[in-house]
């Protein structure tokens, strides 16, 4: 999506808005488009990215994602999985965990810093599945905290070594 035509439109009101206060005024917003370039582009791509999670909200488990190519924010649409046919075979059936609570309808962002080879292998898992990187890692983090805690009466496991004594000696 080429975000020139929105921020040239802007650019446009701003010199038309000045020319009313004068020639000193008018000076002055010539002076102010450049710098104002990249603020309008940063304000446009975060009312672009407000827009896909709302729709991200309405769509899941499908996601709609803003990338950015170059200067310019691209969208990325992952629809939902298909319904199995009628009649498929269960074996093919792909065990899908539910999604997290929904309740309370909030949606929160968070930074993830992952190494480069986990992130390749994550992108892998989630194309492999048909799902953008944050579904995969939402079903993700779903399955982690929804797993089963240890049973407290096992004792700890220790590691393996020929090495390790306990006791007293003397």
């Amino acid at each position: 999506m080429d975000l020139a035509r929105y921020v040239a439109n802007i650019h446009d009101q701003l010199t038309v808005a000045a020319a009313a206060g004068g020639e000193e005024a008018r000076a002055l917003a010539e002076r102010l488009v450049a710098p104002l370039d990249a603020a309008l582009r940063l304000a446009l791509q975060d009312a672009l990215a407000a827009a896909a999670e709302e729709i991200t909200t309405e769509l899941a488990p499908g996601s709609v994602e803003v990338r950015l190519r170059g200067r310019d924010p691209e969208f990325v649409v992952t629809p939902p999985p298909a319904e199995p046919a009628v009649g498929a075979e269960e074996a093919t059936a792909v065990p899908v965990s539910a999604p997290p609570d929904e309740d309370d309808g909030g949606m929160t962002r968070i930074n993830l810093r992952l190494p480069d080879r986990l992130k390749a292998r994550v992108e892998q898992a989630a194309a492999a599945e048909g799902l953008s990187v944050n579904s995969w890692l939402v079903r993700a983090a779903t399955a982690a905290v929804e797993r089963p805690a240890p049973d407290p009466r096992r004792p700890a496991r220790t590691p393996q070594s020929g090495q390790r004594y306990s006791g007293w000696a003397r």
